[in-house]
């Protein structure tokens, strides 16, 4: 959890904005571009002024985005993997809307949790965080987020860090003290304003054993002196390794400039994770982000998830349990912004809600011949009630509402056997599920089983389905309900539509 103040762990989120514009969190530099591309307007809610704010990039038609990845001491649970699903929309709406994005997404692959891991394993932190690090790159994969322009490591950008301490000893916000390096909260008048928070109403940071060697206790470590047994890098002041929010403004900055667009993460990051990036890199003299992003968590039974609770919610054991893409639409339905309490019945009801809009785009597929690649389908190609949804702050309850509309006039075409309408039906839905990652006739989902199986299951499938139909023609109910009934005992759904009897498994 995030370091937060005495008064609870939401008082961050309300407060006002002017302190985060005296802060200088807020406020477009100059040459920004604004916030219109060919006519659209995108808002979003920015964590540090508690409000929605057009988009307007530091460059007119580009858009750079930086998000907190994996710490890579446990494999992902569906928690952890949320963020990457909330943050794959946007980059794709972003796209789908004209602008050439470069997303950054980072892998801190040290950090004392990894130690500690490793540690208890017996085995090096390095084999720890690699481990790891391939169950995350696995789990983003199978849920069919797309991969980032660039994914740095921490450990390969420690002369970054070393250049940004300097730069902070040279402005006074760094001091170091037995072997370790700190950020002085005190030097930064703005210290708070990301979260809302007062200085006098924090806590100590909790990031080194004692508070002896800091100034003040509520200073944070950049840098972490050597201990017997621990990785180390050398630097002017000392061997050690890097502190975490060290390592994540060194990232930021070297790849996506010292003035990026947005950055993104967890709600739980806010503070004390983010409101130090932000302080460490504008007191070094860098615009830093413009628009902080932060998605909602993943809950069970009223707490936030972790490794005690979240064993058995790993991505690695929930995609056994239903689809890679049932549960990306599980993860992805609810506003990014809100809170998810994990049940089984709700994500059944997710996958319930997928197969009905899996089963109008095969059906419609069928019909039509479609072979779109929604990919290549532009804001045009959507209902405008879709487009105005996912501008407004990636508002994904009231996009899938007009999803769900299309589907039922696509339904209805089908009924009527309108194939005009149908196909126009089928371009729009596919151009919307394009956007949300959950086109049904995709690569990445339709390649989702083993389809030489599914080929033979069809024809065995095909051989009962017609003596079925036989009994059917000889009027003979009995014996038909009979092969239906011993198909689906078997896990087969028969489906009769106007175009003959349809399968599909039982999941």
């Amino acid at each position: 959890m995030g370091r937060f103040s005495a008064r609870g762990p939401q008082r961050w989120y309300v407060g006002s904005a002017r302190r985060a514009s005296r802060a200088g969190i807020i406020g477009r530099p100059p040459g920004t571009g604004d916030g219109s591309l060919g006519g659209v307007t995108l808002r979003l809610y920015d964590t540090a002024t508690r409000s929605e704010r057009e988009f307007s990039p530091v460059e007119p038609g580009k858009a750079s985005l930086y998000l907190c990845g994996a710490t890579v001491q446990a494999s992902p649970h569906i928690g952890h993997i949320r963020s990457g699903v909330s943050f794959d929309i946007l980059v794709r709406w972003l796209r789908a809307s004209g602008y050439q994005v470069t997303f950054c997404r980072n892998v801190t692959d040290i950090d004392d949790k990894i130690l500690r891991v490793a540690a208890a394993e017996g085995v090096p932190w390095w084999a720890v965080a690699q481990r790891n690090e391939r169950a995350f790159s696995r789990a983003y994969d199978v849920l069919g987020c797309v991969p980032p322009e660039v994914e740095p490591r921490a450990t390969g950008h420690i002369p970054e860090m070393i250049v940004l301490m300097r730069r902070l000893f040279a402005s006074g916000h760094a001091y170091a003290s037995d072997g370790d390096v700190y950020f002085d909260v005190c030097s930064w008048p703005a210290y708070g304003a990301l979260s809302g928070q007062r200085l006098e109403h924090m806590r100590p940071a909790e990031d080194t054993d004692t508070a002896e060697a800091k100034r003040d206790p509520r200073d944070f470590a950049l840098w972490k002196g050597a201990k017997p047994g621990e990785p180390s890098w050398e630097t002017p002041w000392g061997p050690g390794r890097p502190g975490w929010h060290l390592e994540c403004s060194a990232m930021a900055t070297k790849y996506l400039g010292p003035t990026f667009d947005i950055h993104g993460g967890g709600l739980d990051l806010v503070f004390p994770h983010h409101e130090n990036e932000l302080a460490q890199s504008r007191a070094a003299g860098d615009g830093f982000a413009r628009y902080w992003m932060h998605n909602g968590l993943v809950g069970v039974a009223g707490e936030k998830m972790s490794k005690s609770l979240g064993n058995s919610l790993l991505v690695d054991a929930v995609v056994k349990q239903v689809r890679p893409v049932e549960l990306r639409y599980y993860l992805g339905q609810a506003h990014y912004r809100s809170n998810i309490e994990y049940s089984p019945a709700a994500l059944e009801e997710a996958v319930a809600a997928y197969r009905r809009i899996e089963g109008f785009v095969t059906r419609a597929a069928e019909l039509s011949g479609d072979a779109q690649d929604p990919a290549a389908s532009g804001r045009g190609a959507m209902p405008p009630a879709f487009a105005a949804a996912l501008d407004n702050d990636l508002a994904v309850p009231q996009a899938l509402a007009v999803v769900h509309d299309t589907i039922r006039d696509g339904n209805n075409a089908l009924a009527a056997g309108d194939a005009v309408a149908v196909a126009a039906a089928l371009a729009q839905v596919r151009a919307m599920l394009g956007v949300l990652g959950l086109d049904p006739l995709s690569p990445q989902w339709a390649a989702d089983g083993d389809h030489d199986l599914h080929a033979v299951i069809d024809a065995l499938v095909g051989v009962v389905a017609d003596q079925r139909q036989s009994a059917r023609d000889r009027k003979d109910w009995e014996a038909a309900d009979a092969i239906r009934d011993r198909l689906a005992a078997a896990g087969v759904l028969i489906e009769d539509t106007p175009e003959g009897p349809r399968w599909t498994i039982k999941r």
